[in-house]
């Protein structure tokens, strides 16, 4: 049996570590603006780095139904695809058009991301989930870190030009091109391609049960979860199908009030990160300019992302009752997001920045992980994707009505500077908003809780001890 998980997963991991080994990534900003585009600040700013998140919305619900009926693979391999045609183009292409071009199939590419963490378990066992999620995410991580770290060495100490690291970026993506065609193809998906109707997932009907707060779990019953869709060869009555079902499951999952506060917080900041993270690279530029001083962006970005990866590991090991806290600690880590894009904007040295971006990303990325866990306790495995597709649309619409008014040159337009205040003035706006949401859940629980105490005083008092019997304690009162 262990083979059954293992090929797939080896495959998907060396595509993951491939595709996202790219040391020309932590050095965009700088060479589009260098000798070999010779584009100007407002050109990549303004005009050129809003397409990927326009493309990015527009493409993702297509390609999520198109991941699910095509059963992934194919997705995937468009995506590998992608991937080669985004760094070709930045090798040769020339002028802001083909720039734009350019994000487009990165949004594409990024839209398909769908197929790499969902893939998997349509091929492999429940019992096998979280460790094949656990070594997808990891190994894309590691992948991550090797490239920042490989572009950085390149650039500082063999001083490679930074058109050599376009070319390894593109052989990086060749090589993972290869993985997906020898991934076996599935019998399944999660909404088109069933072939009876299936029982609930058991394992995250177990997960959901041990959840922390009973009042915020999404009703899992076999009578109403989801009905599998049987197999059909018309492609419209199947589509119609699951666009009802998608949508009886959008209603009952965002019922849930304890589920719409964690993915509330996840549109929200997944926006402002997006945000912070596509222009970051623009504010360091502003700060100290490739073109006169050395630059570090490739270990800041290797620094930040293993920081990351070790606090998402970190959540495991600590014990908090989130469904207490989970409002006030979200509050309290989005000050700490909102004050470290401020210092960013605001002080004009580049270690600070380069720091600030470090605490930023993060604490992003151990409260993005905390909402993930919060979420999928309490959802079955179709209706986690459909819940982290939803999140994910929301974020990239507010992000992109962001870009429109704040960034794009057919709005306001602004300059870096202006555009980060904006950014941590949101964070802010995020935490006083959880504030909020926290107080008035631990005052409501409070008044419960002394409500049920005078109850259960009162309950006692009735009780005639006359008899000479003591009388049993009563659950809820002090002993």
């Amino acid at each position: 049996m262990s083979e059954t998980w293992l090929y797939p997963t080896v495959l998907l991991c060396i595509y993951g570590f491939f595709s996202s080994l790219r040391p020309s990534e932590p050095f965009l900003t700088a060479f589009l603006m260098g000798a070999d585009k010779n584009l100007t600040e407002r050109e990549v700013v303004n005009e050129i780095y809003p397409v990927w998140t326009y493309s990015y919305l527009i493409l993702l619900f297509p390609v999520f139904l198109a991941t699910d009926y095509l059963r992934y693979k194919p997705v995937l391999i468009l995506q590998a695809t992608s991937y080669i045609i985004t760094y070709a183009m930045l090798l040769k292409a020339q002028g802001v058009l083909a720039m734009q071009l350019l994000e487009f199939f990165y949004g594409l590419a990024t839209a398909s991301e769908i197929a790499y963490y969902s893939y998997i378990y349509s091929v492999v066992e429940p019992s096998s989930y979280q460790k094949v999620t656990g070594f997808c995410r990891s190994v894309t991580l590691l992948g991550s870190a090797v490239g920042s770290l490989i572009g950085q060495i390149l650039v500082s100490e063999a001083h490679v030009p930074l058109l050599t690291l376009s070319i390894i970026t593109l052989s990086s993506s060749c090589l993972a091109f290869l993985a997906p065609w020898f991934l076996p193809m599935p019998s399944k998906s999660l909404f088109f391609h069933q072939r009876e109707r299936e029982p609930r997932d058991k394992t995250a009907q177990g997960l959901a049960d041990q959840s922390e707060d009973y009042q915020g779990k999404v009703p899992l019953g076999v009578n109403e979860g989801t009905v599998m869709l049987k197999e059909r060869r018309g492609g419209t009555g199947g589509l119609v199908g699951v666009l009802k079902t998608l949508g009886a499951d959008f209603v009952k999952c965002y019922s849930c009030r304890t589920l719409l506060a964690w993915s509330a917080w996840w549109a929200l900041s997944t926006c402002g990160y997006f945000q912070v993270i596509n222009y970051s690279q623009a504010l360091w530029e502003k700060n100290l300019s490739s073109k006169d001083f050395k630059i570090y962006n490739g270990y800041v970005e290797t620094v930040s992302t293993l920081l990351g990866a070790f606090a998402a590991f970190s959540v495991g090991l600590v014990k908090v009752s989130w469904a207490v806290w989970g409002e006030l600690a979200l509050c309290i880590f989005s000050v700490v997001i909102a004050v470290s894009v401020y210092v960013m904007d605001t002080v004009r040295d580049i270690w600070v920045c380069y720091i600030s971006y470090v605490i930023f990303r993060t604490a992003y990325m151990l409260l993005i992980t905390i909402a993930t866990y919060q979420i999928a306790a309490n959802l079955s495995m179709k209706r986690y994707a459909l819940v982290f597709g939803v999140n994910t649309f929301v974020a990239l619409l507010l992000q992109t009505l962001l870009t429109v008014i704040v960034v794009d040159s057919a709005g306001l337009g602004l300059d870096i500077f202006p555009q980060f205040l904006i950014y941590g003035c949101y964070f802010a706006a995020i935490a006083v908003i959880f504030l909020i949401a926290g107080l008035y859940k631990v005052a409501t629980r409070s008044s419960a809780a002394a409500a049920a105490g005078v109850q259960s005083g009162s309950a006692e008092s009735e009780t005639d001890p006359s008899d000479g019997e003591t009388p049993s304690p009563k659950a809820g009162s002090v002993i």
